[in-house]
């Protein structure tokens, strides 16, 4: 009987440093301009792979999710790399679901690294930005961690320099935004049609920005004078959100911001300190002392958490067996 290789690895979630819509284009969807940014929060991911003839995956989680996404990146892989045999995925969920954080997408985006290395069947790192693009529009960043600019649909990444890790206070109310609400509101405050003068605008606004910052968007530089572009349309339907953001920057953070499009905020802070005792002035909502995390540091856990099918450190991971 074949053997079950196992792995257990992290599901790191994500903050919008920053977070400008630039334009809808002709398919329908909007163009953005955004700073991803990953955090120590996340969702943790189990995995249980025996070669053999099935294909079909199965999911075991606390909350049933339609369609999820672990599912689809599964069968997305294994169809990919021609890779046969059991898969059981086991979810723990930490990261608030709906909350603007990256949860399904980073568990998405976990399986498409981990996967590979357990089936010994590498993908190239291409193959799998193509297969996490098709996932949705957050699942690419999660591929590489740390810090980035996003562009188009939010698939479209660059690396940006990365600075020493900050603590955040992530804050997410009972509320529910939808992402594709906050979009039509968006386009009905006359802020989807935008003429060429006003992205070209938008863009030397931020590249004016980066460039008098210097290593960008960091506490005390361009960070503070960011914008998330949905705080203008969700906060007059969800006031609860405006106030604590604004309870968030008389606590101390710089910068606070809204992430993705609610109803997750978070806020930066000079201490671990200060975000316990932030912490406790938020009432009902969830409340989640992070800290940023680098690229490397992203990297480096799944290493560790890869180590047993692993000799080299590659990215993206890659089995010691692969052929």
């Amino acid at each position: 009987m074949a053997e079950t290789r196992t792995a257990r690895v992290p599901c790191y979630a994500k903050i919008n440093r920053e977070l400008t819509v630039l334009n809808r284009g002709a398919d329908g969807f909007h163009e953005l301009r955004t700073v991803f940014e990953t955090v120590s929060l996340h969702d943790t991911l189990e995995l249980f792979f025996t070669p053999g003839k099935a294909v079909e995956p199965t999911l075991e989680a606390e909350i049933d999710i339609p369609d999820n996404l672990v599912l689809r990146a599964a069968r997305a892989v294994l169809e990919a790399s021609g890779a046969k045999g059991h898969l059981h995925c086991k979810l723990v969920k930490r990261i608030p679901m709906g909350g603007g954080l990256g949860g399904g997408s980073t568990d998405a985006a976990a399986v498409l690294l981990a996967l590979p290395v357990l089936t010994h069947k590498p993908l190239p790192a291409a193959r799998l930005h193509e297969i996490a693009a098709g996932l949705g529009s957050d699942v690419p960043f999660f591929l590489y961690g740390g810090r980035a600019l996003g562009l188009g649909r939010g698939t479209e990444l660059y690396p940006l320099p990365e600075t020493r890790a900050e603590n955040l206070l992530i804050v997410t109310p009972p509320i529910h935004v939808s992402t594709p609400e906050a979009y039509r509101s968006f386009d009905r405050a006359g802020n989807g049609k935008l003429t060429e003068t006003d992205v070209a605008r938008y863009i030397g606004r931020f590249q004016a920005r980066v460039w008098e910052h210097g290593e960008s968007l960091s506490p005390g530089g361009a960070g503070n004078s960011s914008e998330n572009d949905f705080e203008r349309v969700v906060f007059p339907k969800h006031p609860e959100l405006e106030s604590t953001l604004k309870q968030l920057k008389k606590l101390g953070a710089a910068p606070a911001r809204m992430s993705g499009s609610g109803a997750s905020l978070f806020g930066i802070f000079g201490t671990p300190e200060q975000v316990q005792t932030a912490a406790g002035r938020f009432g009902s909502a969830r409340v989640y002392a992070a800290k940023t995390l680098s690229r490397r540091r992203y990297q480096a856990s799944w290493w560790q958490a890869l180590k047993e099918h692993m000799d080299a450190k590659q990215w993206p991971p890659r089995s010691r067996y692969a052929r």
